[in-house]
């Protein structure tokens, strides 16, 4: 491992000036000779000891006051950055208003993995694309201008949505499927002050800057996730994950699905957010209004499977993705219309 600074803030202002302070934190390459933030470090660690990206100064920020789960006066909660993947899914606020956000962290890694893991951290999280990890083959979002291994390469596990001829990768968080389906926001902090950044807008498409995962600035500190009120979906949303194997593996597809369903049996609104098909959480809101005013059903359902995936690309091994998340769209639908299996039922052998 190539050698490192390491500074441990007490304080949210102390990180960040350290972070300011740094000469190439302004340098908007993601993967080398760069100051980082470090929380449980299950993603970045690994990516230091395999060479991918070469961090000359960690600033550990678990020190700081960002770990709590609170009600927001509009009725939504405040996830704070530093709180760990499964102190948020077990925490009774999100088992209760956001049973989809707790069923997408479960479905995510290990349980050893979910405890180290924070929450700001899940979002910032790297493909698991084999070339990216591979420093012997060119990677566009590794080292930018080299090309594209994936292009061409095997392609089982790659995009079929927001492609580039630059990068094919795909985002491999569950976490951040369900809070783009409820439209959570981003706070973030620098020494130039805060901001907050819907979450349809934090995770970018690579286009031809691969290299660049998100909006967030390289001197911004995540501070929370703020979720809105979400209680008219809570009776009736659906994580489903297709993958490999049933356990530690990253998604093929996931859908998450939340319906919003009237007294008289009818849609009144809709959520669906895709993982495992494109470089960032997929979703259309345009999609979700064909929903609206409809009966559940095979027929609807299809057609929102169908707006979704329109332009989906296959790449030869992956090409089976196509039909494997249109099936899984409509099955995500099915489930959440019939009603919300809650962490509780499955404790008590419900939902099997």
């Amino acid at each position: 491992m190539n050698p490192f600074a390491y500074d441990r803030p007490a304080t949210v202002e102390a990180a960040l000036q350290d972070i300011a302070a740094n000469a190439n934190a302004r340098d908007r390459t993601a993967n080398q000779h760069e100051i980082r933030f470090v929380a449980g470090g299950t993603n970045l660690l690994d990516l230091m000891k395999e060479g991918v990206t070469i961090a000359p100064h960690l600033v550990d920020i678990n020190r700081l006051p960002l770990d709590a789960i609170e009600e927001t006066p509009d009725g939504g909660l405040l996830l704070g950055a530093l709180a760990r993947n499964a102190d948020t899914a077990y925490h009774p606020l999100v088992e209760a208003r956001y049973p989809l956000l707790s069923a997408a962290i479960l479905a995510g890694a290990s349980p050893q993995l979910r405890n180290m893991a924070s929450n700001g951290g899940n979002l910032l999280q790297r493909t698991r694309c084999w070339y990216f990890y591979d420093v012997a083959t060119p990677c566009n979002k590794r080292t930018p201008g080299t090309g594209c291994s994936a292009n061409g390469g095997i392609t089982r596990q790659h995009a079929i949505l927001g492609a580039s001829e630059q990068c094919i990768a795909t985002h491999p968080s569950d976490m951040c499927v369900a809070l783009a389906a409820l439209e959570a926001v981003v706070r973030v902090e620098s020494v130039r002050g805060k901001r907050e950044i819907p979450f349809a807008e934090f995770h970018r498409l690579p286009g031809d800057r691969p290299d660049i995962d998100t909006t967030l600035e390289p001197d911004e500190l995540i501070t929370g996730i703020a979720l809105p009120d979400a209680s008219r979906f809570v009776a009736h949303s659906a994580y489903l994950k297709l993958r490999e194997r049933l356990s530690y593996a990253f998604a093929l597809v996931s859908v998450a699905a939340a319906l919003d369903i009237g007294d008289d049996g009818r849609i009144a609104g809709a959520r669906i957010a895709l993982g495992g098909v494109a470089h960032k959480p997929w979703r259309l809101p345009e999609a979700e209004q064909l929903l609206e005013g409809a009966v559940p059903g095979d027929e609807v359902f299809g057609r929102v499977a169908d707006a979704l995936l329109h332009g989906a690309v296959g790449r030869g091994a992956n090409d089976f993705k196509i039909p494997l998340a249109r099936n899984a769209i409509v099955r995500a639908l099915h489930v959440a219309s019939r009603g919300t299996v809650t962490n509780q039922d499955i404790d008590a052998g419900e939902g099997q």
